[in-house]
């Protein structure tokens, strides 16, 4: 028995999440108590009778390109579909894709919109180490303006094997998303609206953001045999002076810091003097949070049900007792809750 085979689980098919709630707030939350251990059935439009006045909420302003990709290669005719991932300074693109066959370098990739209408292409140039290759669009438009052209949501394979619906582009995105650059959505940020965080912020609440830009790394089953021989991702990811400043203060005051996802505790604990305090950071984080990890900035955690043996599971556990969330994890298939990006989540207080 390898160490990831203690991170697994048995889910069934019909509790993994194909759409969100109809609203928002109306996803189930189910609230896991490290004290005494107890659960707690609950909605996300309970956050404002669950939080304190004076708690500190860091949410993930990060916004989701649609970065999904479906083409076909221009000297065969064969079809092809990969994912951008981002973009150098020189606007090279690197880019993930399939296709039969074998590509080379030099053969161009013509990109189709959603409408199934060709578009733009791509001069494919060298295949990375990684898989990955470095390609050139053959336009003068800024990669924002090209993705919103021709790209789609892109879904995780779990939600109707990743193909959007138009409505993906607006439920697949927090109403705070500000900054492009994810190519995956903070899932935990989901469940907010406005009239949610207004509620929040008149009940005392402090909201402050951050940005991480969810890489593809998230939700990659870990394949190595250990915790200690898995190579972590890299995200970016920036907390500005003044947020670090109010999340201090904050906690200064007696208030609990609460994240939004794992995406929002990975950046405070880099963000993290040993003291925990924190501050200001833009930069890479590959912070791998696993057992012993003692945390430092984050008190409180609101996450999503994660997939088997990745790394925002051992996260979850590792902040929430490994013995308790297992049992949580238990506790919400019993109770029929709903799985994954889409799905219900859970508040480890």
């Amino acid at each position: 028995m390898s160490d990831l085979d203690h991170y697994d689980y048995d889910l069934p098919d019909d509790l993994i999440a194909q759409v969100p709630a109809r609203h928002r707030p109306d996803a189930r939350l189910l609230v896991v108590d490290r004290r005494d251990k107890s659960f707690h059935h609950r909605h996300i439009r309970d956050l404002p009778d669950l939080l304190h006045s004076g708690d500190a909420l860091v949410l993930n302003d990060t916004r989701v390109v649609p970065a999904r990709l479906v083409g076909y290669r221009t000297s065969t005719g064969g079809h092809w579909e990969g994912l951008f991932v981002d973009q150098s300074p020189e606007g090279l693109w690197r880019i993930l894709g399939k296709t039969r066959g074998t590509l080379k370098a030099g053969e161009t990739i013509t990109l189709q919109d959603p409408d199934g209408q060709d578009n733009v292409r791509l001069l494919l140039g060298t295949k990375l180490p990684d898989g990955m290759w470095i390609a050139r669009p053959e336009s003068d438009d800024d990669v924002l303006t090209l993705l919103d052209r021709v790209g789609r949501v892109p879904l995780p394979p779990y939600i109707r094997k990743g193909e959007m619906v138009e409505a993906d582009r607006r439920r697949y995105q927090t109403v705070f998303a500000k900054t492009p650059g994810a190519v995956a959505a903070p899932t935990a940020g989901l469940h907010f609206t406005e009239p949610l965080l207004r509620k929040l912020a008149a009940r005392g609440v402090i909201l402050c953001r951050l940005t991480l830009h969810v890489g593809l790394g998230t939700f990659r089953p870990i394949t190595a045999e250990s915790l200690d021989a898995h190579q972590m991702h890299s995200e970016w990811g920036s907390l500005g002076s003044r947020a670090a400043e109010r999340i201090n203060a904050a906690r200064a005051a007696g208030g609990r810091i609460v994240a939004v996802g794992t995406t929002c505790v990975r950046l405070l604990e880099t963000a993290a003097e040993p003291n925990g305090a924190l501050r200001a950071f833009s930069g890479q984080t590959d912070l791998f949070i696993r057992p012993p990890y003692q945390f430092r900035a984050v008190d409180v955690l609101m996450t999503n049900f994660h997939l088997p043996r990745t790394t925002l599971l051992v996260l979850a556990r590792t902040f929430g007792g490994d013995d308790l969330i297992r049992r949580a994890y238990d506790e919400a298939i019993r109770e029929q809750y709903r799985f994954y990006s889409y799905g219900d989540a859970m508040l480890i207080v």
